[in-house]
């Protein structure tokens, strides 16, 4: 078998039972980690190190992950305008952060057997945040419900790359008028010295 050293070194062809040895006077173990090659490979490492940094890897990648996210906003067909806006409002920053949005019409009694108004509403909801977001799933109607999906244009990875940028961006501004208020009354008191 073709034998790897503990620091990734090549230490050459050896017998089983020689590999065995150098990693017991290395008091390492002897992992086979190509069983597939002409001759198979093995390398001397300490396992138990290795399983946990590929746990801390996996935790890792893990915790950058980014899950999606359906935000849901219900809508009645008969909404006053100022209501609107408001429930657009929401739509915009849910669609800005990088999630998805529901939107769901209500229809009770004889609304119920007038879907068009719905279907304009949602119509004229999605050309209002066209720039933020893209229809993923076309108005349908679902029982008393009429339902359509948007998706922001940009990833929620770059929505919350932004936000961090801004935040850091707002502290900065924050912290620059302190200083120049600082600086500002040191000059005052250095004169009356």
């Amino acid at each position: 078998m073709r034998l790897v050293g503990p620091n990734g070194e090549q230490v050459g062809i050896v017998r089983v039972e020689d590999a065995l040895r150098l990693a017991a006077e290395a008091d390492l173990d002897l992992v086979e980690v190509a069983p597939m090659a002409k001759p198979p490979v093995a390398k001397l490492m300490d396992f138990g190190k290795y399983k946990y940094e590929a746990a801390m890897k996996a935790r890792e990648a893990r915790k950058n992950q980014v899950n999606t996210v359906i935000k849901e906003i219900k809508l009645r067909p008969k909404i006053d305008s100022h209501d609107y806006g408001t429930k657009k409002g929401h739509v915009e920053r849910f669609l800005s952060a990088g999630d998805k949005v529901k939107v769901t019409i209500m229809f009770r009694g004889r609304e119920q057997s007038r879907p068009e108004l719905g279907f304009r509403l949602l119509q004229r909801l999605a050309e209002d945040v066209v720039e933020l977001g893209t229809v993923e799933s076309a108005p349908k109607q679902d029982g008393r419900n009429m339902v359509m999906v948007l998706g922001p244009t940009r990833k929620k990875s770059e929505a919350r790359a932004e936000a961090r940028r801004k935040k850091d961006e707002q502290k900065a501004a924050e912290a620059a008028p302190a200083e120049q208020a600082g600086d500002g009354a040191e000059a005052i008191e250095a004169p009356t010295e």
